[in-house]
């Protein structure tokens, strides 16, 4: 690591991580460099190192704030239910907008930002009242599915915006649903009949009805 120098009192960490975090979107993990970070910051890469160690510092420290931001007020969210609906929905909505950040969180539980989600849905997952013993289990699942779900549907969209061939994402969903609906029926009977369903269907909603059945799931432990 270079030796920290003398600290610049102008830059904070906010101001690196919100730049970061700009970088981040724009162009991905690879185009994230001191170099380029301190260039949209008109600053020494030392003051940068005054507050940041190395990349994967500032990577988990950007996954963290945007985690951070996306779990605003749901505090304020007295259902559990609704709680729960709001932070996989804001999660999706997160990894849309910054595809990086399900790839950083996926790194492992240690993750700041994981801990975060995590946390924030154990929390509402005792409050429906799943027994003590299967607390952990739940909370797991629900959290797996989320960035699970989140992460695919970001991967997705991050194609077909960098793949000229894979074309728009009604293009893409239009041309997998005629294969499905050209499948051999005795063989593939249920994705056959569900080509339509492929073609037309809201990722969004599809994430939604996906959480629901989880809820009902979560429920019916209580019962």
């Amino acid at each position: 690591m270079p030796p920290r120098g003398r600290r610049t009192e102008s830059l904070s960490k906010d101001a690196i991580v919100a730049a970061a975090t700009e970088i981040l979107d724009a162009d991905g993990e690879d185009a994230l460099t001191f170099r380029a970070l301190a260039a949209r910051l008109e600053t020494g890469a030392g003051a940068i190192y005054w507050h940041v160690a190395n990349k994967d510092e500032l990577l988990t420290a950007a996954a963290a704030d945007a985690i951070d931001r996306t779990l605003t007020g749901v505090d304020g969210i007295a259902d559990p239910r609704e709680a729960l609906r709001a932070i996989a929905l804001r999660v999706f909505d997160t990894v849309d907008d910054h595809p990086w950040v399900a790839t950083h969180l996926a790194r492992g539980l240690g993750q700041p930002g994981m801990i975060a989600v995590l946390d924030a849905v154990g929390q509402r997952v005792e409050e429906l009242g799943v027994p003590t013993d299967r607390l952990f289990d739940t909370a797991t699942a629900v959290l797996s599915y989320i960035l699970g779900g989140a992460g695919q549907n970001a991967a997705n969209a991050r194609r077909h915006a960098q793949d000229a061939q894979a074309g728009s994402r009604a293009e893409a969903l239009g041309q997998e649903s005629q294969r499905w609906a050209g499948l051999d029926v005795d063989r593939y009977p249920f994705v056959r009949a569900m080509a339509d369903s492929l073609r037309d269907h809201d990722d969004r909603e599809q994430f939604l009805a996906g959480v629901e059945l989880m809820l009902d799931g979560i429920g019916a432990q209580k019962r």
